[in-house]
């Protein structure tokens, strides 16, 4: 720190110790860094260098300087003690001609070049110019005499030379104050500076020159000031007169100097408020740099400090004076001796001017701020002001008034509380109530857009804020900023005298509002009304001025009060009430009836017009949100609060659609979780130790009040919530969250819920929105997901196996269940959708989590863990998961040897699956959802193969075979010529290897006769239903559901068994009755052949049952069995079986060939002469032989000659002369064709 800093508060002993020169002298200065706020002056300055504290208490200005005998100014020696009174005007005739050098710098050009220089040059000569005037200040304070007027002897030349000094000085003062001119003549200047290398500021001469100005108005005045404190008496001076023609002295002068000076300061204010629109008044400085400011500052302390010795009037009657000028229209009027200042808004300037500079009453003598400091008001002007303000004569305009409020408002902070600005404005606004105060082309907030009782709120508490928004005037209107004046003046004159004021300030607003007054109010003008007595009740009396309003609201005219401003300003004062933890027991009594009625009238008007209903909805929603609001913010229950659960919500809920029930709902589960909040909080007080009786008497009494309101919910809204469990009226979500909410009260206050659900409510409450098989899933899956993941109820289900198997039962259904939601849709909607689509993603999500809380079981995880099957700790696929937790309860089953841990396990399982056909019956009627068969199919089909030995039980075997009468055999499969849906056929054809896998588990551990006989069924309704529908498609017979069933190792055991009963079943089905099965007996043929490969153990009965049907002559089909059996047979069959076949074949087609007569059949035999020719089976050859001899002959007897060609054409020519079998086929065809040139010569 420097010591010109350090020195701020030094004493004057401390400065005379300092050995060295204080500091230089003091001097307007801007050239520092204020953008941080935390500096506002130069440390150069006259209020930052304690100049101003040594003005006021008459000390030596500069202390340490001008001791020397000799002191240079002007770049002259001169002799300190007496150069004043020698050569006084020559010093100031040196000075102005420093001041004439520094203005001819003014044209020079300031570019980077030249500004070094000029600055330098400039700033010499204004030090030169400052030392000067400290020097004189010095002079006066250390060397001037006092003269004994009554001294009537000899009088030493200087003595009378220092005699004529003080009027001397007068004269010069005057000259050079006419010399410079007013600060207002100055012309423009830039304040800002050129930056150097070294970071260095450089100024132009025209700064310098205006800062010279600046320090030449102020030391004048010190010089005058310090005058008079030093002679005592009026000094006059010789050489000028005032305007009036009066001798010109010291005092007039320095009252000149002043009026002058803040004309001066005026001028240059009003020059920056013609460029500030109105709601950027308050946060325009009225100063164009510190230094101006730091002036403003410094007439504050001298024009106050020589007042209270009555020297001059205080520095807000100087400012009035000049101020009440700019009002005075014709010249007559204004005083010839004020500078003419002029303009355009003479009324919003003065506003502004005041404002801002009673802001600078905040520093004190050093410069610095202090929000402590006891502040001059100005009350009397203002009062003035705000009554041109107002003045309807003139005309207002509420741009301009909110500004003129605003100041108004800021001046409120500063001063003392002044009633009577509230009386002039409450004047005003008590004859415009029903005025909106709004500007067109700027939207306004907080008044005009009160949507709830709790805005209104926070509009009165944003009104009741010390400190206000400098965009005050943009958001509110004028008639918010006067809510905002009264508010700030009744609390701070409450605070400094009492309740006294406050009583004048209530009578006053209270005596306007009569009968007639309160009749001619509009909706505007009732909002305004609500407005303004509920600040009155922020404020005061809360209870007082309730009960006036109530009164008055019974004058409104009868079309308003049905208005819905009238119930939110009810409930905003029910809201004061809560928030001031008073009791709402009248207020809340009214409400409610009100409330009671219209919820009747809303339920008896269900099939009125949308309008009526309307309109009772929005006030019924304001009482709801407004008793939310309530709840939420009371600190205990009251006997009151019951009252506003009335029967009004009994009537309420069956009247309102979905939108408006998800309104109520939501408030619901607003006041229930405050309620067992509260009921927390009162628990952990009453286990405190060493309560005394007090506390503990008035807590069971707060307990009781929680309880009746607990009843109240219970009475009034589950009734409802019941009755709406399979209702689609309902959201599904909020009904689920309210069940939750009330099961966790039921918990935590178990004598509160209703007699149908004692001694156990909490299970009660679990069974009717958990375990109920009617519940909808997407309730149930949302209402056990809070259950699940709530601690208290984890530790409630822990020791209960029962529970928790319940609690598996809903999630399997709500899993089974995700489609039935689709089925509702129209069947158009269904067409080319995800799978996944046709799910609700907030079911998914909530399925996913339920699967994610069920998997934390302590049944499941045991189950898993006996099971030695690991699993995702957060599975994401809630449909993998069940897949997952009926295998491993299989798994489970089979590791279990006790036969006792057996049955409990059956039991177990079967109270884990509960009633499952009936969850999975809404996809198996008429209408028809692809993906819920798929996911019905699947799930069913892996239950069955899991659970095959579980199945095989006898308590378990009734639900296997229901499931397959379900599922497979159903009366629409039963019936043939009934064409199945194909979805339900996709879904059977995937999912049919698990049935029959686990079937033929569930016979091998049960041997039981009726499930062979379903099996066989079963077999017989498909087998033939996923057969190809051409020979051509034979490939696909790979995938047919009854040969997939074969190819699972873990079955292995269990092929030959199913083997068995597929050959039986198309032994039976297809081999026996020939008229049945002619469309698909090649495809059965290819079938069998699947099943006979080398290691197959049913070859035998596969061969058998083939060639028993060749040799009953189904061979009618035989170009289609000869396809297959050129192209399979080799594939699937072993070599032996196959030579067998081919033989068989062959005599069939002997024995068979009369009777066609189409020769596209014999085009087959071709690939049997090249079987038989590539394997050399020679009895086949010969057969084929004889049979085309045959067939040839025949064919030139009925002089088929062009048949015959293409015979040969296809058979001879591979093997003619190849083997002796074709020699007589050979001469036969010569023979016979010995009439046929063609025939000829092919042969």
């Amino acid at each position: 720190m420097d010591i010109c800093s350090a020195s701020t508060y030094l004493t004057d002993s401390l400065e005379l110790e300092l050995g060295t020169e204080w500091c230089k002298p003091p001097c307007f200065s801007c050239a520092f860094d204020h953008r941080g706020g935390g500096k506002h002056f130069s440390g150069e300055s006259y209020l930052s260098s304690g100049a101003l504290k040594r003005l006021i208490l008459n000390l030596d200005p500069l202390p340490t300087n001008f001791e020397e005998d000799t002191v240079e100014i002007f770049g002259i020696q001169w002799v300190t003690e007496t150069a004043l009174v020698n050569s006084s005007r020559v010093l100031f005739h040196l000075f102005r001609q420093q001041l004439y050098n520094l203005e001819t710098l003014l044209p020079a050009s300031c570019d980077f070049g030249k500004i070094s220089t000029l600055h330098c040059k400039a700033d010499n000569i204004r030090q030169q110019c400052v030392t000067f005037l400290h020097y004189v200040k010095v002079f006066i304070v250390r060397f001037l005499t006092v003269q004994n007027t009554e001294n009537h002897g000899p009088v030493h030349p200087y003595e009378a030379l220092e005699a004529q000094l003080p009027s001397l000085l007068v004269d010069e003062l005057h000259g050079l104050l006419l010399y410079i001119g007013h600060l207002s003549e100055l012309p423009s200047i830039n304040p800002g500076a050129f930056i150097s290398q070294n970071q260095i500021q450089l100024f132009p001469p025209s700064w310098h020159l205006l800062h010279l100005h600046l320090d030449i108005h102020w030391l004048v005045l010190e010089i005058l000031h310090m005058l008079g404190v030093k002679l005592k008496h009026v000094v006059y001076g010789h050489q000028f007169m005032n305007l009036a023609g009066d001798n010109l002295t010291n005092v007039s002068l320095f009252e000149e100097q002043c009026e002058n000076l803040l004309c001066d300061l005026i001028s240059l204010s009003l020059n920056r408020y013609d460029k500030v629109r109105p709601f950027e008044a308050l946060t325009s400085d009225h100063c164009p740099c510190p230094c101006i400011k730091e002036l403003w500052v410094l007439l504050i302390h001298l024009l106050d400090q020589r007042s209270k010795w009555s020297l001059s009037e205080s520095f807000w009657n100087w400012l009035n004076k000049l101020l009440k000028t700019l009002f005075e229209t014709s010249s007559e009027q204004r005083r010839t001796s004020v500078p003419a200042i002029q303009s355009r808004d003479p009324l919003g300037f003065s506003w502004w001017i005041i404002t801002h500079v009673a802001s600078l009453y905040q520093f004190d003598r050093h410069g610095t701020p202090d929000e402590m400091r006891q502040m001059e008001s100005n009350w009397n002007f203002v009062e003035e002001l705000l009554k041109r303000s107002i003045n309807v004569q003139d005309g207002i305009l509420e741009e301009q008034l909110r500004m003129y409020l605003h100041c108004c408002l800021t001046l409120c902070d500063f001063w003392e509380p002044n009633i009577t600005i509230v009386t002039i404005l409450w004047e005003y606004y008590s004859k415009n109530l029903n005025s909106s105060f709004s500007i067109s082309w700027l939207p306004l907030k907080g008044l005009t857009n009160i949507k709830s009782p709790l805005s209104m709120l926070e509009m009165v508490k944003t009104c009741c804020c010390d400190k206000q928004d400098y965009n005050l005037c943009k958001s509110r209107s004028s008639y918010t900023i006067f809510l905002c004046i009264l508010a700030k003046v009744v609390k701070k004159a409450m605070k400094n005298n009492g309740p006294h004021l406050w009583k004048q300030v209530k009578g006053r607003i209270y005596s306007k509002f009569h009968q007639k007054r309160m009749e001619e109010l509009t909706v505007v003008g009732l909002q305004n009304f609500f407005n303004l007595f509920l600040l009155l009740a922020a404020i005061s009396e809360v209870e007082d001025v309730a009960s006036r309003v109530l009164d008055l609201l019974n004058f409104l005219k009868p079309a308003l009060k049905t208005s819905p401003l009238i119930w939110k300003g009810q409930a905003a004062f029910l809201l004061m009430y809560t928030q001031k933890n008073l009791d709402i027991g009248v207020l809340a009594e009214k409400f409610s009836d009100a409330f009671q009625a219209k919820a009747r009238e809303f339920l008896l008007s269900k099939n009125d017009e949308m309008g009526q209903r309307q309109t009772l909805w929005t006030l019924l929603s304001i009482y709801i949100d407004g008793v939310q609001e309530v709840f939420e913010t009371s600190h205990c229950m009251h006997p009151s609060h019951e009252k506003l659960l009335s029967d009004g919500f009994s009537m309420l809920l069956p009247a309102c659609q979905e939108p408006e029930l998800r309104t109520v709902l939501h408030f619901l589960q607003a006041v229930l979780a405050r309620i067992r909040n509260m009921h927390q909080q009162l628990c952990q007080e009453l286990r405190k130790e060493n309560v005394d009786l007090v506390v503990q008497s008035s807590l069971s009494a707060r307990e009781r009040h929680l309880a009746a309101v607990a009843s109240a919910l219970w009475r009034h809204f589950f009734s409802f919530l019941k009755g709406q469990r399979m209702s689609q009226a309902v959201p599904s979500s909020q009904l689920a969250d309210a069940a939750a909410d009330f099961t966790l009260l039921a918990m935590d206050m178990p004598s509160t819920a209703p007699s149908d659900l004692q001694p156990q409510p909490v299970k009660a409450m679990i069974q009717l929105f958990g375990w109920d098989d009617i519940i909808c899933p997407q309730v149930a899956a949302r209402y056990l997901s809070h259950f699940l993941q709530n601690r208290m109820y984890n530790t409630f289900l822990s020791g209960c196996v029962s529970f928790q198997a319940l609690t598996i039962r809903s999630w399997i259904r709500c899993i089974l269940q995700m489609y039935v939601k689709s089925l509702s849709l129209p069947d158009d909607l269904l067409i080319d959708i995800n799978l996944e689509q046709t799910v609700e993603k907030e079911y998914m999500e909530q399925l996913s989590e339920l699967t994610r809380l069920l998997f934390k079981l302590s049944e499941v995880k045991n189950i898993f863990s006996e099971a030695h099957v690991e699993y995702l700790p957060t599975p994401e696929d809630p449909k993998r998961a069940l897949i997952q937790f009926l295998e491993a309860v299989g798994i489970t089953y089979k590791n279990l040897q006790k036969h006792s841990d057996k049955s409990a396990m059956v039991k177990k399982s079967l109270k884990y699956l509960g009633e499952i056909l009936k969850y999975i019956k809404p996809y198996l009627g008429k209408k028809i959802s692809s993906a819920g068969l798929q996911l019905t199919y699947r799930m069913m089909g892996i239950l069955v193969k899991s659970w095959a030995q579980i199945f095989a039980t006898s308590e378990a075997q009734k639900l296997l075979f229901r499931i397959i009468d379900c599922l497979l055999l159903p009366h629409s499969v039963l019936l043939q010529e009934k064409e199945l849906p194909a979805p339900l056929l996709t879904a059977i054809q995937k999912s049919l290897p698990l049935y029959l896998q686990g079937m033929c588990i569930a016979y091998s551990q049960s041997q039981n006769a009726y499930l062979n006989q379903l099996l066989g069924n079963v077999i017989e309704q498909y087998i033939g239903r996923f057969l190809p529908p051409s020979p051509q498609h034979v490939l696909d017979l790979g995938q047919h559901p009854v040969l997939l069933a074969l190819r699972n190792s873990a079955t292995l055991a269990l092929m030959p068994f199913l083997k068995k009963c597929i050959v039986q079943v198309i032994r039976c089905r297809y081999l026996l009755y020939l008229s049945s099965v002619l469309y698909s007996f090649a495809s059965i043929v290819c079938l069998m052949l699947y099943f006979c490969n080398p290691t197959s153990s049913a070859r035998g009965d596969v061969e058998h049952v083939f060639m028993s049907a060749c040799r009953l002559g189904l061979l009618v089909v035989l170009g289609s069995v000869i396809y297959f059996c050129t192209v399979f047979i080799p594939l699937y069959v072993h070599a032996s079986f196959y030579q067998a076949v081919l033989r068989t074949v062959a005599l069939s087609v002997k024995y068979a060939y009369g009777h066609f007569n189409d020769f596209s059949v014999y085009r087959s035999f071709t690939s049997l002469f090249t079987i038989g020719y590539y394997v050399k089976q020679e009895i086949l050859l010969r057969i084929l032989a004889s049979i085309l001899r045959r067939i040839v002959v025949r064919s030139i007897l009925t002089s088929s000659c062009s048949l015959s060609c293409r015979i040969l054409d296809c058979f001879l020519c591979h093997y003619f002369a190849c083997d002796p079998a074709y020699e007589d086929l050979s001469s036969d065809s010569i023979y016979m064709g010995r009439n046929s040139l063609s025939l000829s010569c092919r042969l």
